[in-house]
């Protein structure tokens, strides 16, 4: 969902009713990872809260984008997370934990902050961070890393 916003309090206003609970969010991640800058990313089909910024390296082209980011939905809000922990995408790692979420590959969608444990967020975001600031190291190229 793309929402009509050019700055982050903008973003926040846009979201209505679920602006507060993207505030949490907001204050989890920069509270537990706060060498993450935090900026608006607009993609094709959604606009995003980002933190950190990742170079994602394909075959045929690469592109910067969040290694965390959360977007408000028509129903839900959603923490892209494309990193991984003992092999397995983050967002399945701690799905068990995390509370009411409904998980994707890359993806933690929730209907309220009040339904998921925000420790266990918060250890999520640790990984994240841990997990991004790594791969230059070990893959080299075609991979993401830290810009």
């Amino acid at each position: 969902m793309n929402l009509d916003a050019s700055t982050i309090e903008e973003y926040f206003e846009a979201a209505g009713e679920r602006g507060d609970d993207l505030r949490k969010i907001d204050r989890v991640i920069t509270e537990t990872a706060p060498g993450l800058a935090r900026r608006l990313f607009a993609g094709r089909s959604v606009t995003m809260i980002g933190y950190g910024a990742m170079e994602w390296e394909q075959t045929s082209n690469s592109e910067v984008w969040p290694l965390i980011g959360i977007a408000v939905q028509k129903h839900h809000i959603s923490v892209y997370v494309a990193a991984r922990k003992n092999g397995e995408p983050l967002a399945e790692h701690y799905q068990d934990r995390l509370g009411k979420t409904r998980n994707g590959k890359n993806c933690i969608r929730f209907r309220r902050v009040d339904s998921i444990d925000l420790e266990v967020f918060a250890e999520a975001v640790r990984d994240a961070v841990e997990w991004g600031e790594h791969q230059q190291e070990l893959f080299e190229r075609r991979c993401a890393r830290p810009v």
